[in-house]
């Protein structure tokens, strides 16, 4: 089958034939690429981010964002059959430990992550498991919907979290209305009736995000810290969600936030950089957010299919996977770019 394979790091992807996957355990689910997600994830592995942590034997097909229909299955498998439309949660986890057993299998002991460490789904078929498999609405297309595997969740986990404190009349800054931060906009909407204050520095972005749900835009030209402020009436929000976290945004954001406010950090790639005395005096808490549970998923999938949360995206055949590398690295996508093989 067609493959997409990290070759090297600092290097471009290479495509390849390999042999296509089947199932080899009771539970495996092998699953036919509809759509596969291009991720800022993808970028920071091929510079090399993940090498250390995922430890994963090059080459390997990248791509974990994935959507498709079941095409084959394990003899242990009841959940799902040949021929169902599934979205594919992006960790095939264990189901024994502790953390799977009370429903917080991202951080299953034992868990793969194919796209990082192990193979993914930048290519025509996809082995996972049947933990891993949500059957979706035949109203949704695979395509449509790949990238809520990671970016979707991701940003369903975090503006989860932030919802369960905000309160009408509360006031949540969204930073980045990008891949991710166009999705958690309409979680937010969808799940809390607090004020939506969204900043990018893209003009196109901030537009897309007031059509989608956003109270307020603010375009990020250097006068945007107080703007926010002087929305927020001095006092700043009381939740801020950062989709970023690289570029300067995270101390940006933090002049964004309330006496005792919390702050989501989503987005990587810098270092959070303040005096722990004005943490301690301002009671404000620091949240990290990694992708988010099977439960979230399914939750997800439940808004999409009620049309609450849909992906804006940008669709490529795999071949031109360059195109959407490069096209994301530019600045170039408004919501997701997915692969179609």
């Amino acid at each position: 089958m067609k493959a997409i394979q990290v070759v090297g790091y600092h290097e471009k992807l290479q495509p390849t034939e390999i042999p296509m996957p089947e199932p080899a355990g009771p539970y495996d689910v092998v699953v036919k690429i509809g759509g596969a997600g291009v991720c800022r994830t993808d970028i920071h592995i091929l510079e090399g981010q993940w090498a250390e942590k995922s430890g994963v034997t090059l080459p390997y097909t990248i791509g974990h964002e994935n959507a498709g229909w079941v095409h084959a299955v394990g003899s242990a498998v009841t959940n799902v059959a040949e021929g169902d439309k599934v979205i594919v949660h992006p960790l095939v986890t264990c189901g024994l430990c502790r953390a799977c057993r009370s429903g917080d299998d991202v951080h299953c002991q034992q868990s793969l992550f194919p796209g990082i460490d192990t193979h993914g789904g930048y290519a025509e078929y996809l082995k996972t498991s049947a933990r891993s498999v949500v059957k979706i609405d035949d109203s949704l297309e695979p395509a449509d919907v790949a990238a809520l595997a990671d970016a979707g969740l991701t940003a369903y986990h975090a503006a989860a979290k932030a919802a369960r404190t905000l309160r009408p009349g509360d006031r949540c800054v969204v930073i980045g209305a990008g891949g991710l931060g166009h999705i958690g906009i309409q979680v937010l909407k969808a799940l809390t009736a607090a004020e939506l204050i969204v900043v990018d520095r893209n003009a196109d972005a901030v537009q897309l995000a007031v059509s989608i749900g956003a109270d307020q835009g603010v375009v990020a030209d250097g006068t945007h810290v107080a703007q926010v402020l002087e929305l927020t009436g001095g006092n700043g929000a009381e939740v801020v969600v950062d989709f970023v976290g690289e570029g300067g945004a995270t101390a940006e954001g933090v002049r964004m936030l309330r006496r005792a406010g919390d702050y989501h950090v989503v987005g990587y790639g810098e270092n959070i950089d303040i005096p722990t005395i004005d943490i301690i005096s301002a009671e404000i808490n620091f949240i990290g957010n990694l992708v988010g549970s099977y439960n979230d998923l399914c939750e997800l999938m439940v808004l999409a299919a009620q049309g609450k949360v849909r992906l804006h995206t940008s669709k490529y055949r795999l071949e031109r996977f360059q195109d959407a590398i490069d096209d994301l690295e530019a600045g170039r996508i408004r919501g997701r770019a997915i692969l179609t093989p």
